[in-house]
């Protein structure tokens, strides 16, 4: 299973990410923009995630992947599980949300080469 501490290690060596906590809940930034959350007792993993696909991608893996909360759908955001992940998708769903928030002249960076869900 995919821990926080997994996801620390890899959210970190991204250009301008950093840990924050808010309301004892664990959250990695850019800026002031939030790409990853972890719930209060780190089971479920929300990021960063284009709205137009999340329909898509939460219809073919529902055990894996659901909605985020009524108020947070308006964000480009979606909810997992964490034992549903592996540390190849972490990596993949991770990268994707980190780029999403960051300017594009960072989506090269070394630390990202991996095969994205957007690059397939």
């Amino acid at each position: 299973m995919v821990t926080v501490e997994n996801v620390r290690e890899l959210a970190l060596t991204l250009p301008r990410s950093y840990e924050t906590l808010v309301r004892d809940r664990i959250k990695f930034r850019v800026g002031r923009i939030v790409y990853i959350a972890f719930s209060r007792d780190e089971t479920v993993m929300g990021f960063a995630f284009p709205e137009a696909e999340r329909a898509t991608l939460i219809a073919a893996e529902p055990k894996k992947f659901r909605l985020p909360r009524p108020s947070d759908q308006r964000y480009n955001w979606v909810d997992c599980w964490m034992v549903g992940i592996d540390e190849h998708e972490m990596r993949e769903l991770i990268v994707d949300a980190w780029r999403m928030v960051v300017p594009r002249f960072l989506h090269d960076h070394p630390s990202t080469s991996v095969t994205t869900r957007h690059q397939e």
